[in-house]
């Protein structure tokens, strides 16, 4: 045996179902956020921008203010789907002589560029790309929404005033970033406790908290002034001026002319449904070309997937890789899969549907755990380290460059199988967010599952080049047919850094809506409104 845990340990996250809205997402108490906001007469997009801006005061490892994401949305009066893309990009104002390649090559054993010198495209604040969410935010709150902007942030202001709480998983988070947090006075102040990661205490009654204050500040000022100010005001204003004082290149020039794009998703036709999907810097283009794999080689059996089917899985991933890495000219895909090649990301991932059937994919992302690592001390933001998804060596095609727009890995999707279900899927986990997504929209539109089947199925990872692993749980005749057709490995959900990818999914039923999270993930939830 490789580890210490159980064989014998299940675990279960049933799926709820109501008639009323959901929000699935990875902390229960953002999903109660956003279903109160629903239950309160919002529309499923108010839903997300009070998700959203929660999610960012309660899991800000993941996302938040100082990150990007985009958003696939599906209007039920209209019967249309739209992308709105809030991906981070270069500040114009980087110069690239202050990112000098050292010659002792790659940056550590698992990280795919050579070494920049003192890790300025790693952490700190010379990694920091123009953020996006509050842009992205803004947009959608323009086009679709019913609340009031000062209204669909004032959870987030209350939870800020509460502090973050502090429990294992906190401290698991924390202490996996402890070692660079330290490096910055201001995020040392917000994240550990004389230099070392909080713990929760022994006694039942014990409530460790991490003040917010800063945040809970910024976080009201942006309700009250609205998203503009993030980008041209005052929280412009002190947010360019702290990472400039630590010697960052992010300006006020570089924030003002920011805006998210509203854009075409890519159509993906898939056994008799279709697939709507992020298009252009993401992975959707890959999924679409792993969806068109699967239509011809996967035969689905009645029930569940079979060992045919999980080699078909792994055969399309892979070869969908493949063609992606040699149209990007770089046949080893250390370069063109971008940071999140070889290296972990941390994102957030939550899916929604309201009563009336509209629905939303969203995926937001700081890049790595806490991102770039440093927080603002005027703003108590976390900000991204979008600067590390490119290739810091010149010539390539995601080399570094100012005002340039970010690669990504993450895929949201919404599906309309061809039995009238439609679907909102997506996951956190980086380069494995396309093998999940790609299995949970089979385990949907080819076996015509339920959320809560789908939701425990056991499903490969296929992100690891020519690694293929399989969830333990998995059938013993796909084990072995995996184990003979490619390097195979295997691992528990339980693992961390996690193997698998940490879904969020919400379905649509006639008038009926369900929804599922990852059944490891513990704070995750599905949350009905009512």
């Amino acid at each position: 045996m490789r580890d210490q845990f159980s064989n014998t340990q299940a675990i279960r996250k049933p799926a709820v179902t109501s008639k009323g809205g959901i929000v699935a997402a990875q902390s229960s108490r953002a999903g109660h956020v956003g279903a109160e906001v629903l239950a309160a007469g919002g529309d499923c997009v108010d839903a997300v921008i009070a998700t959203t801006f929660a999610l960012g005061v309660l899991e800000p490892w993941m996302s938040g203010l100082g990150g990007g994401g985009a958003m696939v949305l599906y209007r039920a009066r209209e019967d249309r789907y739209e992308v709105i893309d809030y991906g981070m990009r270069a500040p114009a104002s980087l110069n690239l002589a202050e990112y000098p390649l050292t010659g002792d090559g790659a940056a550590s054993d698992i990280f795919p560029w050579p070494r920049v010198k003192d890790d300025r495209n790693l952490h700190g604040p010379g990694s920091i790309a123009v953020p996006g969410v509050v842009a992205g935010m803004e947009e959608a709150h323009r086009r679709h929404a019913k609340l009031p902007w000062k209204e669909l942030l004032a959870p987030s202001v209350k939870l800020a005033d509460e502090g973050l709480a502090v429990d294992w998983w906190t401290t698991l988070m924390i202490s996996s970033a402890a070692a660079d947090l330290r490096r910055y006075p201001a995020s040392a102040a917000a994240y550990l406790q004389d230099g070392l990661p909080p713990n929760p205490q022994w006694s039942i009654k014990a409530n460790v908290r991490m003040p917010q204050d800063r945040l809970k500040a910024t976080m009201a000022h942006l309700a009250s002034a609205g998203p503009r100010d993030f980008y041209e005001g005052d929280l412009a204003q002190n947010l360019a001026a702290d990472i400039q004082a630590a010697g960052g290149a992010l300006s006020v020039e570089d924030l003002k002319p920011f805006r998210s794009a509203v854009r075409e998703p890519l159509a993906i036709p898939y056994r008799g449904g279709e697939v709507f999907a992020t298009p252009e810097l993401t992975a959707g283009p890959t999924l679409s070309r792993t969806l068109g794999l699967l239509q011809n080689d996967l035969k689905p059996a009645r029930g569940v997937p079979d060992a045919a089917a999980y080699v078909a899985y792994a055969s399309a991933l892979q070869a969908a890789y493949r063609e992606r890495l040699k149209d990007m000219g770089d046949q080893d895909g250390r370069r063109a899969l971008g940071a999140e090649a070889l290296a972990p990301a941390c994102t957030t991932h939550f899916s929604a549907v309201d009563r009336d059937g509209n629905m939303a994919a969203v995926t937001q992302t700081l890049l790595s755990t806490f991102g770039s690592k440093f927080v603002s001390s005027q703003t108590g933001i976390t900000m991204n380290n979008g600067i590390m998804w490119f290739d810091p060596a010149p010539g390539a095609p995601n080399s570094l460059a100012p005002g340039k727009r970010c690669l990504t890995n993450y895929t949201p999707v919404l599906a309309q199988a061809h039995d009238g279900r439609r679907a909102a899927i997506g996951a956190s986990g980086g380069r494995r967010i396309l093998p999940a997504v790609s299995q949970l929209l089979s385990f949907v539109m080819d076996y015509g599952m339920d959320l809560d089947a789908v939701i425990h199925q056991p499903r490969i990872d296929a992100s690891e080049g020519a690694v293929v692993i399989g969830d333990m749980r998995l059938p013993q005749a796909a084990r072995e047919a995996l184990r003979t057709r490619f390097d195979y490995e295997e691992a528990r959900v339980q693992t961390l850094p996690m193997k698998f990818a940490c879904p969020s999914i919400v379905l649509r039923d006639g008038d009926t809506n369900s929804g599922a999270t990852e059944v490891f993930q513990p704070w995750s939830e599905a949350v009905a409104e009512g």
